[in-house]
């Protein structure tokens, strides 16, 4: 593998986080573009994109809270590339792109079986409250940025 890591500020580099999100996630949950694209897709929403050979392999993106705050999500890794730690790289690569940025928290809302996952990088589950989406019911985790 050719990793590079992306901090996606142009339009084509962003176009690989999406075409990751409609590969990785979309086609394989029947996610319709509605509802896989939302309010939080903005020319101000930041993301990450790994590329293996300048291919578009692995996303995630951010957007502020507020109170120093941001909200990590649409973690995604295209299926033949799971299980080699990519998943992990794109989100420690968005903290750091946050940190750098001034923000001293990272929330995500994980899917339940992936709370583990999330575990594993240093986040804690904040309350037990379910988060009924349209897609996924997720729980509400968090992580101090140091």
């Amino acid at each position: 593998m050719n990793i590079k890591i992306i901090r996606a500020t142009e339009t084509w580099q962003q176009a690989g986080a999406y075409y990751v999100r409609i590969q990785g996630m979309a086609r394989q949950h029947s996610i319709t573009l509605r509802r896989e694209f939302d309010e939080h897709d903005t020319p101000d929403t930041r993301y990450i994109v790994m590329t293996d050979d300048e291919f578009p392999v692995a996303t995630c993106r951010f957007y502020p809270l507020g109170d120093r705050s941001a909200m990590v999500g649409r973690v995604v890794v295209l299926p033949e590339y799971r299980g080699k730690g990519l998943g992990s790289r794109v989100v420690s690569e968005a903290e750091i792109w946050l940190k750098d940025l001034g923000f001293t928290k990272a929330v995500v809302e994980s899917r339940n079986e992936a709370v583990g996952f999330y575990e594993k990088l240093g986040y804690s589950v904040t309350d037990k409250i379910i988060i009924y989406g349209d897609t996924f019911d997720c729980i509400r985790m968090e992580k101090e940025l140091r």
